[in-house]
């Protein structure tokens, strides 16, 4: 992971960039004393509000924090992503553009977990071997794609030959509250790695413009299992 001018690239031509940010831990503060008609009262009461909230899920006022991303993903990264939908999306259409030749190519091939259905676990399989015959499937697709293309197929149909690893684009405007919940869910050890990355990229992003509630948020988590935030 390697961060660039503000843009953090991620997996092989991946990449996160935070576009906007509005608020902070200050405004989570007065967004919840404002009941009281008050405001901050220093530095150490701020904090311990904010942990308070937390821990007895008095999550609204997190709520007047917003991100906004712009992510480059591989296309089954972005449908587990949009799952989360307490959030605005806003996504590159194949429909209007054409399709750049822009694949995820993995250096390394998880193999299959078969008590967790869903998951993977690391094995020891002929990734030269592997990469060859996935790489070879990724360029017939697309060179297919381009043959639809030129023989004059409409783009809305042509894309229907590509695979899942094709990177796409996003926008996502997402508040705090709603970002701590993805990434609680997103950068744990049972997350799929090609997401969790981009979780782990966006947890750095979250703790610098928000440290208080990121050091509450990490405190809390140590103490319950998974969900019961």
């Amino acid at each position: 992971m390697e961060n660039d001018n503000n843009t953090i690239h991620l997996l092989d031509k991946g990449f996160i960039r935070l576009v906007d940010f509005m608020g902070g831990d200050n405004r989570v503060v007065s967004s919840a004393r404002v009941s009281f008609g008050a405001t901050t009262k220093g530095e150490e009461k701020d904090k311990g509000l904010i942990k308070y909230l937390l821990q007895h899920k008095h999550h609204t006022p997190f709520e007047h924090c917003y991100f906004q991303f712009h992510v480059c993903c591989p296309i089954y990264v972005a449908r587990q992503w949009m799952r989360h939908r307490w959030g605005s999306f806003n996504e590159i259409s194949a429909r209007y553009t054409q399709v750049k030749d822009e694949f995820y190519i993995p250096s390394h091939f998880r193999g299959q977990d078969f008590k967790n259905r869903q998951g993977s676990v690391e094995a020891h399989l002929d990734d030269e071997a592997l990469r060859k015959l996935y790489e070879d499937s990724v360029e017939s697709s697309f060179a297919v794609y381009n043959k639809l293309i030129a023989a004059g197929v409409a783009r809305e149909m042509a894309r229907g030959v590509l695979p899942v690893c094709q990177y796409t684009q996003f926008y996502w405007s997402v508040n705090a509250r709603s970002l701590l919940n993805f990434l609680q869910l997103r950068t744990d050890g049972h997350a799929q790695y090609e997401i969790r990355v981009y979780a782990d990229a966006i947890a750095q992003i979250f703790k610098e413009k928000m440290p208080w509630s990121w050091e509450a948020f990490e405190a809390l988590n140590k103490e319950l299992p998974l969900g019961a935030a």
